[in-house]
């Protein structure tokens, strides 16, 4: 994965747990010598996992929960980051921006040329639900989407209701998600 990933990680953790807890994280992942990530650089996945699983054992906090959080940060970190431009070209709405996903990917690997993304196709069941088939290389990543769609609820101030009803974990072609959605504004006062 590209060091952003990895720098998101940090800054989640730095920003709601503190930079001590980061260090013990860095220290228990054995990522001790890694002074700092550089976001267009790619590292083996294996660190982003260690990170990951050092990070529950520090925080007490299992990795389903902490990939969802992530998953939601992981939003706002991008577009303070740079990409704030391009996350906005992606849509104006939660579903437009869920059917661009793939085209989103496309252009971040114009400048990430080893960029591995995952695909997402939207299946559109009625005019406020849809299923979202997601596909990766990477297993385990399944709770980070659902952050992600929870993180574009909010960006989108939009009700979502999002249950995973696929599980490539336990057999399954690839992991799928029901997404049922509401604009906030339509709501009846």
């Amino acid at each position: 994965m590209y060091g952003l990933v990895n720098k998101a990680i940090q800054d989640m953790i730095c920003k709601y747990h503190g930079e001590d807890t980061w260090e013990t994280i860095k220290q228990k992942a054995a990522l001790e010598d890694i002074d700092f990530f550089i976001g267009m650089d790619g590292y083996p996945d294996d660190v982003t996992y260690c990170l990951v699983e050092a990070a529950c054992e520090v925080l007490s906090i299992p990795a389903h929960e902490i990939l969802k959080a992530f998953g939601e940060y992981w939003l706002t970190y991008t577009a303070e980051e740079g990409y704030g431009e391009l996350l906005a070209s992606a849509g104006n709405s939660l579903p437009q921006f869920i059917d661009n996903l793939d085209n989103l990917h496309a252009r971040v690997g114009l400048s990430f040329s080893e960029l591995r993304p995952p695909s997402f196709e939207c299946e559109h069941n009625s005019d406020k639900s849809m299923d979202l088939h997601y596909q990766s290389t990477r297993q385990g990543l399944s709770p980070m989407v659902i952050g992600l769609l929870h993180g574009l609820a909010k960006r989108f101030d939009t009700k979502v209701d999002v249950t995973q009803i696929s599980f490539r974990e336990q057999g399954d072609p690839h992991d799928i998600f029901s997404i049922k959605y509401k604009d906030s504004q339509s709501d009846d006062k």
